[in-house]
């Protein structure tokens, strides 16, 4: 394994370091309106920090995967929802780029390199979240075009100008056949938009967006009819890997607060740091974080490498946002009754690090990834 950083990944690191204590000092502000902002989306683009890793034709750097995962975990330490622009940027621009016509991936990849729109994925149903391979939105033919109808659940639903959905093409193939995948226009006639209010990642706009008679145009389906799902899972090997380090990035933000906390904070006349049963839960997350990282950078250099990585990849997926939860939880109660204030940055962590054990798959449906690359698909549940 190599994790050495190039000079250009390390000037993206540099970059992506000075809009830490900014990205906290706002984020609060970002949760009240319920969006990341158009401003800081184009800002973020402009400083090459959305998919790094597409070709420079397709408006990225050229990047490793590697460096799409130091990026990420650079901007989760400021705020992990703005994180989830380099998240999604990469996962949908990868699905684009490699599924698309050469005209349209360079002219919905651009958009989201620059910052200048957003592209949501909208594989997810209100009715079945995990089951993706059975879905009920529907495209069917009409001349050179296609006719979308059904409802997703979506983050970034809200302020995306396009989504790349999952619909099935074929009503007689079987759970995860004859699903394809479309481009489709957020502001088309027939969208409906639904904001969802969540406990916490506020800022992603997650939403119920309803497509009633949906026009799509032909040249506008990703990769061939019917094979849409397999494409999905294998932008999933990456993006599972970005979302540990989305979380380890916030979970050791937040750790690194919380020894500037217990070493200043006194009770019995000397620093809580002092004390074991607070430095000890410190110390053993910090191990926990060094960890889960190792493994999502171990995931994304196999990507880089060509290599197997969809075990690796779940493993990242279910278990650094839990470790990362935890963390964080312990960061809190160290803060004792100041942490549990509505207006600190530890609290706002744990709501949205909270999520990530939900979307983009759930630790059941990644344990069993595990399981059947493991024993087999014949031999596991």
């Amino acid at each position: 394994m190599d994790f050495a950083i190039t000079p250009e990944t390390q000037g993206l690191l540099d970059t992506a370091a000075t809009f830490e204590d900014r990205l906290i000092s706002e984020a609060r502000d970002r949760e009240a309106a319920g969006s990341i902002g158009a401003e800081l989306t184009q800002e973020m683009g402009r400083a090459g920090l959305i998919a790094p890793e597409l070709s420079t034709h397709l408006g990225g750097q050229g990047q490793t995967k590697v460096s799409a995962g130091l990026v990420t975990e650079a901007i989760a330490r400021g705020d992990l929802n703005v994180a989830y622009l380099q998240v999604v940027g990469s996962l949908m621009g990868q699905v684009i780029a490699r599924n698309a016509s050469a005209e349209v991936a360079e002219h919905y990849c651009r958009l989201i390199t620059s910052g200048a729109e957003t592209v949501a994925i909208g594989l997810s149903e209100p009715d079945a979240g995990s089951d993706a391979g059975n879905p009920q939105t529907t495209a069917t033919r009409d001349g050179d075009d296609w006719i979308i109808n059904g409802t997703k659940s979506m983050s970034l639903a809200m302020t995306s100008t396009a989504t790349v959905i999952f619909a099935r093409t074929d009503p007689d193939a079987k759970r995860g056949k004859g699903i394809s995948a479309f481009l489709v226009d957020l502001d088309a006639p027939g969208v409906t938009r639904t904001a969802i209010a969540d406990m916490g990642q506020a800022a992603v706009a997650r939403g119920s967006v309803d497509f009633t008679d949906v026009r799509v145009p032909g040249n506008h389906l990703l990769g061939a009819e019917g094979t849409a799902f397999s494409q999905v899972m294998q932008g999933f090997d990456f993006s599972r890997a970005l979302i540990g380090l989305q979380c380890t990035g916030s979970a050791t933000r937040a750790i690194e607060d919380t020894w500037g906390y217990v070493r200043e904070r006194e009770a019995f006349d000397q620093p809580l740091s002092k004390f074991q049963g607070v430095s000890f839960p410190l110390a053993e997350a910090e191990t926990k974080m060094a960890a889960a990282r190792l493994l999502c950078l171990n995931t994304l250099w196999l990507g880089d490498e060509g290599l197997p990585h969809t075990s690796q990849a779940a493993m990242c997926k279910w278990w650094a946002p839990l470790e990362s939860y935890h963390a964080i939880h312990q960061c809190l109660l160290l803060h004792g009754q100041n942490g549990y204030k509505q207006d600190r940055d530890v609290e706002k962590r744990l709501r949205d690090v909270l999520g990530m054990q939900i979307g983009d798959g759930t630790a059941q449906i990644m344990k069993l990834v595990i399981a059947r690359e493991s024993a087999g698909r014949a031999y596991a549940p």
